[in-house]
């Protein structure tokens, strides 16, 4: 591997940052503490900060040195944490009850971190580059909050590039390819009214809890006889709410859950049979549904030319052995998502080791690889240097 020497030697530095920003976890739109840090690191560097963009966004500016150029990039890392009790004891675990950085969000700021530090340094690029810390990933849409902030107004770019550690790829590995890589993820609500009886006289009312059970049951159907067995597609009922006591029949219930899927058109079939199946099963019942269905996050898509020069990134750094440049992609959403909307960009995973043992994504027990930061930081570089590369 060829990691870049001066990434290297400070590689110490990184895993502090690292560790610092693990103990001391932020949720979504809460990252005062982080983006200070981040702030005044990029500041001590000689980027140009801008802070409180989506409330908590930082924005970092360099300008390159091999001669004037109008092209710019973007490179992208996200800063919260989940509401998650951390089990695992280790020095650094989180000091703040309740909250984790069980996704690796800690990495992912020193791995920019890093790379920023280096280009300010060199500065070996013609253009500009523009160092994005996004608040809010977790199911708080902090991308679409940047791009309504105006983002790509305020810093133009012709493309932007993110990274996402991965569980499950080997440390030392890089997973790029074009097209669809992680999913688009929509919500929705069922509210089934019914009709409240005594728990001895069912045939009084009409059952709302047993007609949200059946509902939950026919929401299977969705993905194993509507959608073509090629197409990626989950749907998931994740909450069931009904009913107080023992012995009276709810009038209501609430189901809520989410739908994953590739491609717009699965998402389409999704969202009508949820409603076909969620109001077809309570008239059947005598009871009515009301469904509620938001389109939450759209999916990644990588660019062609985008997912090219990012492979070709990660080659110089990893070895072509390295670079999955095909692949299963993951129904995970990431809203790196709404960003790509806007502009071309790549989306890769950094192999982050072994998954099992509790090393997944969003475990209590996750902890990110240190030793990938200067992997990491070096595909950040290189890919700068090869899209801001002088005419």
């Amino acid at each position: 591997m060829a990691i870049v020497a001066e990434i290297a030697s400070y590689h110490e530095d990184m895993v502090r940052w690292r560790q610092d920003l693990h103990r001391h976890p932020e949720l979504a739109y809460q990252e005062h503490r982080t983006a200070g840090i981040v702030a005044e690191l990029l500041a001590g560097w000689g980027i140009a900060v801008t802070s409180g963009l989506a409330g908590t966004g930082v924005v970092g500016t360099l300008q390159g040195r091999r001669g004037p150029s109008a092209r710019a990039v973007g490179l992208r890392a996200d800063m919260d944490a989940l509401p998650l009790q951390e089990l695992a004891d280790r020095p650094h675990r989180s000091t703040v009850s309740g909250r984790m950085h069980a996704c690796g969000h800690d990495g992912h700021v020193a791995t920019l971190l890093g790379a920023a530090r280096y280009l300010a340094q060199t500065r070996d690029f013609a253009g500009t580059v523009h160092f994005v810390f996004q608040p809010a990933e977790e199911s708080a849409a902090g991308g679409l909050r940047l791009v309504e902030a105006g983002l790509f107004e305020r810093f133009p770019m012709e493309a932007i590039y993110g990274l996402h550690n991965w569980p499950g790829l080997p440390v030392g590995s890089v997973a790029v390819w074009p097209g669809p890589i992680m999913g688009a993820y929509d919500l929705f609500e069922v509210t089934v009214q019914g009709q409240g009886a005594h728990g001895s006289q069912p045939h009084l009312g009409v059952d709302a809890l047993g007609t949200a059970a059946q509902i939950v049951t026919g929401l299977q159907t969705l993905t194993s006889r509507r959608v073509d067995p090629l197409d990626a597609a989950v749907v998931a009922v994740t909450t069931l709410q009904a009913g107080e006591s023992w012995n009276i029949l709810p009038a209501t219930a609430l189901l809520r859950g989410g739908a994953r899927a590739l491609r717009p058109e699965v998402q389409d079939l999704l969202e009508a049979g949820v409603r076909r199946i969620a109001q077809g099963i309570a008239a059947a019942a005598g009871a009515t549904a009301e469904v509620e269905y938001r389109r939450f996050c759209p999916p990644v898509v990588n660019g062609e030319a985008e997912a090219a020069l990012v492979r070709e990134a990660a080659t110089r750094v990893v070895g072509a052995a390295r670079v999955l440049t095909s692949g299963r992609p993951s129904l995970a959403a990431e809203d790196f998502a709404y960003l790509l909307a806007q502009r071309p960009g790549c989306f890769f995973w950094l192999g982050n080791g072994p998954a099992e043992g509790g090393r997944n994504l969003h475990s209590p027990y996750y902890d990110f690889d240190d030793a990938i930061l200067p992997l990491g930081a070096s595909c950040f570089v290189r890919i700068v240097e090869q899209a801001l590369a002088p005419a």
